[in-house]
């Protein structure tokens, strides 16, 4: 149960029934539609009259359209109601490393269009960039009404400041990417990191899991993040900087992470840390001879990218394999440390590394269970990589502002 707190509190006045009430019909017709007035009101408890007011309310801002006439045997025929996915668009953009997405999606977070552009290592560098591109983004796409802007990072976001305070992978601190952003494209921008965008896009699009309120999402990428939901609420602590378990060390002796703490758990179970033991394991097979390269030269090259690892992995390269299979034992190791600490339902697994899934789960589940022989195992499962869900949960930031619960003390 919450508490309330008596030094900051907010009373439940007519107008926040009136705007919950809005919410739970428009969650409904997102939903469930299409619905009727009268299905409207049998889901939702509501009185007939209570709903035939939202709905006009909600008809004339064009957030739902009328649609076909259903068939009674008798009395009034019903019409039927849905979303309209044509009134608001939403303008996702998922910042990695190497690559940043843009995108836009409807309202049930279908993407209608999508560009990508090459991560600047310099952080000034790429806020203009990301601004100019925004911008013309958003102007080729004006027969749209975007509502807004979604932004997942891979680092920490201070909720109350709406600052990246921190990327470890991308070495970049304290940068303001919402302020340019609002004054490049004139909509309102939410900012998130990349794990906890994730838990929203499976709270808000899971097809699965709609049901439960204890998850966490875990996304493994060049790091390592976790997205905490309990009871229904997405854990951010004080300043949104809460459940950074990608960074507790699980051996103080361990490899230097780029948070400057040793053997933190990224840096056993991540991309990154798959590639560096390949790399470790071909050059002490080598024996000083030539350097493997992916495309079959036997000549110097870069490393290989975590696609690049995948590919030689499924093609029986027997460092590849090892390390793939090393990179499983961890996030074994990981999400065990999370059982035990959180005790979540559902552990979500998002990343590339899910396109082998087969392969992996038995060393996960092996591993969780060996670490966990008293208490309950949570179902481990792995997210959809085509669908995208880190930017899928840029579309969630933006949504949950309309069809999201009010907060109310």
């Amino acid at each position: 149960m919450r508490k309330i707190d008596l030094n900051s509190f907010q009373v439940a006045t007519s107008e926040t029934a009136r705007d919950i009430n809005r919410r739970i019909v428009l969650n409904l017709l997102r939903t469930r539609q299409p619905l009727s007035r009268a299905d409207l009101a049998r889901h939702s408890g509501l009185q007939r009259s209570t709903v035939s007011v939202i709905v006009e309310q909600l008809i004339s801002e064009q957030w739902v359209n009328e649609g076909a006439i259903g068939h009674l045997p008798r009395g009034r025929r019903p019409r039927f109601l849905q979303i309209n996915d044509e009134r608001a668009g939403v303008v996702g953009i998922n910042v990695r490393p190497a690559q940043t997405t843009i995108a836009i999606a409807n309202l049930n977070a279908q993407f209608l269009a999508q560009e990508q552009m090459p991560t600047a290592s310099d952080p000034r560098q790429f806020v203009d960039e990301l601004t100019q591109r925004a911008k013309a983004f958003v102007k080729a796409h004006a027969d749209v009404s975007i509502e807004g802007v979604g932004v997942s990072l891979p680092g920490r976001v201070d909720c109350q400041t709406q600052r990246l305070t921190f990327a470890p992978n991308l070495g970049w601190r304290d940068l303001d990417l919402k302020t340019p952003l609002e004054r490049a494209t004139g909509l309102p921008v939410e900012l998130e990191n990349a794990a906890n965008a994730c838990a929203l896009a499976e709270i808000w699009f899971g097809g699965n899991l709609e049901n439960s309120t204890d998850l966490v999402s875990v996304t493994v990428s060049e790091g390592i993040g976790t997205g905490i939901v309990i009871d229904g609420q997405l854990m951010r602590g004080p300043t949104g900087e809460a459940g950074e378990f990608g960074h507790v060390s699980i051996n103080e002796d361990g490899p230097l992470c780029k948070c400057g703490n040793r053997g933190c758990w990224e840096t056993y179970a991540s991309n990154s840390a798959a590639i560096d033991f390949y790399l470790q394991a071909t050059s002490k097979a080598r024996h000083g001879k030539k350097d493997y390269a992916p495309n079959g030269n036997q000549t110097a090259a870069p490393s290989p990218s975590f696609e690049d690892l995948l590919r030689l992995s499924e093609q029986g390269n027997v460092q590849a394999r090892e390390a793939i299979e090393r990179m499983a034992k961890y996030l074994g190791v990981g999400i065990a440390m999370l059982s035990t600490s959180i005790a979540p339902r559902v552990i979500i697994i998002v990343g590339e590394v899910t396109r082998v899934w087969n392969s992996i789960e038995p060393i996960i589940n092996k591993v969780v269970a060996e670490r966990l022989p008293n208490r309950g195992v949570p179902k481990i499962i792995p997210a959809n990589d085509a669908a995208q869900p880190r930017l899928r949960g840029t579309i969630a930031l933006v949504l949950q502002k309309h069809f999201g619960a009010p907060a109310i003390a």
